[in-house]
This record gives structure tokens, C-alpha cells and sequence, in this order.
């Protein structure tokens, strides 16, 4: 970098602007404090205009891997951002620690205290909390409408969405795609699912829980209501036909729904996990099939009603 380039930066607020392949929304390529002082990487777009806009942020799956892969999503996995973009929302993908196994059902509430007039935490952040922050920052951006934040969580990122509703009022609407949460719910697995004895950690890429009727004795109801108890957020929660965790996600729908939380749900019949966010195809061009435009279609129109 010249001196005259390192000039423009602020490092403090490190942005850096790259054009996204087949698109006039360019990409900020951003650093976001979190609460303990480290950095997570967000890439962020805006329509035309000083806004204030409506943001959604986009999640997809467990964290790690940084701001090689918030560059790889914003130029090859980006078709549903497009759409969001051209509905007047501003658009960020992001990065968050990687998934600490179980930590949440364990370790409780995050504490923030001071001593010797330094910050003292009496644990580690969670992935979760590292977009607690990165919403909290970008309350503080000009161009963006605070008031009107919305998250799309896939997979791992559709538990995220459960853990921050109920814990943090300042997203305005969730959508829970795919939600992996068998922690949240605390969903004690069958055989389908193994401790690997070279790492001691549970292992459930094999677990099956198609049925509801099937997962709902095997949540821990007490726990999974109490933390459900808080939610004030409308979360709009997406199945997937044939998946193996479709279990999961509709007893997670029916919580919300029994206790009188605003939500919905659609449940749609398509071959491949993580279907919300279309891939260029070989030829380097997007080619959303009916139903990945259908899930992207109503996710806008959930944002609408309750973000305008």
C-alpha cells in the first residue's frame, strides 16, 4: 500500500471498496469491533442514495474463515442480497467467531465488568454476541435506519437468530432458515448422533430428526420455553422438505407459535441445504430455480410488514 493510499484509511474504521461481479451496489469491505477489543470482518451495500436505509445481514451457517469468505459470498453467493438490494434494503454478509460446542447451554449470560479501570469479562463472547455488535455498530452509520435492522440466519446462523431474540431487542424481525437449533432447544440426540473420541465433542453431521413427533420428546421443553419466554421479535421460520433436522425446525416454529409469539411458517421442497442463498452456477451467472426465488420473495415481503 502507498503512503498516500494508507492516507485514506482510518484505522480505526478500516473500509475498503471493491466492485461485486455483474452489479452497481460495490461492496464495503469492513472491520467491526466487538465487545472484547478483537475485529469481525462484515461486507456491506447500499442501494443508490444518502439513505437512511433498512439493513438485512445475512448469516450462513457455523463461523470462522474470516474476510476471504465475506468476499467469496459477496461475489459468487450473492443473488439473494441482489433482490434485497433492488427492494431498497441495504445488504451485509458476516463473519463471527467460530461455534464454541454447547458453550451457550452451559456457561450462562455474558457479564461485562471493569477492573483496574480496564474491561473484565467473566467469560468469552459467543458467536451470537459478535452480532449483537456488529448491529450495535451499525446503528451508528449514518446512511443506515437503526430502527429498521433485520437478520437472515441459515442453518447454524437460523440458531443465532433464536439466542440473540432472546436476549437483545434491537433487531427488528428474524428470519430462521433452516435453524440448526438443537442447543437452543437442548435436544438430547439418539444414536444417530456420537461423541467423536478423537475430539470428545458430539458429532451431529449424521443425526436424524425428521419428525416432529420424534424431536419434541427429546427437547428439554422446560428449558427451551424459558428461553423463549423473552422473544419480542417476529421470526419467520423456513423448513426444508426432506431435510434430516426438519424436526428441529418445525418444533421450533410450534414454541413460538404455542406462546403466542408473532411468527410464521413456510416449509419449501428443494434438494440442497442452504437453498435461501443461490451460487453462481458453472458458467459463472446466477439461476435461482421457482422455489429459491420463492423463499427470497417472502422473506422481502416478511421484512416489509414488519420492517416497511
Amino acid at each position: 500500500m502507498t503512503t498516500a493510499n494508507a492516507a485514506q484509511l482510518d484505522p480505526e474504521h478500516i473500509a475498503v471498496v471493491e466492485p461485486v461481479k455483474g452489479s452497481d451496489s460495490p461492496v464495503h469491505l469492513m472491520y467491526v469491533e466487538m465487545i472484547d477489543g478483537v475485529y469481525a470482518p462484515i461486507g456491506l451495500r447500499k442501494p443508490a442514495g444518502n439513505g437512511p436505509f433498512p439493513i438485512v445481514l445475512f448469516a450462513a451457517g457455523n463461523g470462522g474463515g474470516g474476510m476471504a469468505v465475506i468476499r467469496d459470498y459477496t461475489q459468487n453467493r450473492s443473488w439473494t442480497q441482489e433482490e434485497f438490494l433492488r427492494a431498497g434494503y441495504a445488504v451485509a454478509w458476516l463473519r463471527y467467531r467460530a461455534e464454541v460446542d454447547y458453550a451457550y447451554d452451559k456457561i450462562g449470560p455474558l457479564v461485562e465488568d471493569i477492573r483496574q479501570r480496564r474491561q473484565l469479562l467473566n467469560r468469552g463472547p459467543l458467536e451470537y454476541e459478535d452480532v449483537i455488535s456488529i448491529v450495535k455498530y451499525l446503528k451508528t452509520l449514518a446512511f443506515i435506519d437503526g430502527a429498521r435492522i433485520g437478520y437472515v440466519g441459515m442453518s447454524h446462523g437460523g440458531e443465532m437468530a433464536f439466542k440473540m431474540a432472546g436476549e437483545y431487542q434491537g433487531i427488528r424481525a428474524y428470519v430462521a432458515n433452516e435453524p440448526a437449533a438443537h442447543e437452543f432447544l437442548r435436544l438430547r440426540p439418539d444414536t444417530t448422533a456420537h461423541v467423536d473420541p478423537k475430539t470428545g465433542l458430539l458429532n451431529v453431521e449424521k443425526m436424524l430428526m425428521r419428525e416432529p413427533e420424534k424431536v419434541r420428546p427429546r427437547i428439554t421443553e422446560d428449558v427451551a420455553l424459558a428461553r423463549i419466554a423473552p422473544i419480542k421479535t417476529p421470526i419467520f421460520v423456513q423448513g426444508r422438505d426432506r431435510d434430516e433436522l426438519q424436526g428441529i425446525f418445525r418444533v421450533c416454529y410450534d414454541l413460538l407459535h404455542e406462546t403466542g409469539k408473532v411468527t410464521r411458517w413456510a416449509t419449501y421442497d428443494h434438494d440442497e441445504h442452504g437453498f435461501i442463498y443461490p451460487a453462481r452456477n458453472a458458467q459463472g451467472v446466477y439461476a435461482p430455480d421457482a422455489i429459491q426465488k420463492q423463499v427470497v420473495a417472502d422473506s422481502i415481503a416478511f421484512f416489509r410488514e414488519h420492517m416497511g
